[in-house]
């Protein structure tokens, strides 16, 4: 079975905090944290700038969000009844 690694566990493996992973992979601090937490999808040119700090290929990385979509309806309470 084919398990590749996201980012949150490459860098915990290799001890690269955010700041460090931010600087050697040239791509902005906030984006950076926001694919580390998973809420970003990074672009292939993004992805090729992360992997390059693990020695890695985009390919042998697990990219995605992390948290679930959640579909709501309506407007909430302040609007009144939702459907």
């Amino acid at each position: 079975m084919d398990h590749r690694k996201s980012v949150d566990e490459l860098c915990s493996e290799h001890a690269i905090d955010l700041a460090q992973l931010a600087e050697r992979s040239a791509l902005d601090k906030k984006r950076v944290q926001a694919i580390v937490e998973g809420r970003w999808t990074p672009s292939p040119a993004e992805r090729d700038c992360i992997a390059g700090v693990f020695g890695l290929t985009r390919d042998d990385i697990a990219w995605g969000h992390k948290s679930t979509v959640e579909h709501i309806h309506g407007h909430g309470p302040q609007f009144g009844r939702s459907p």
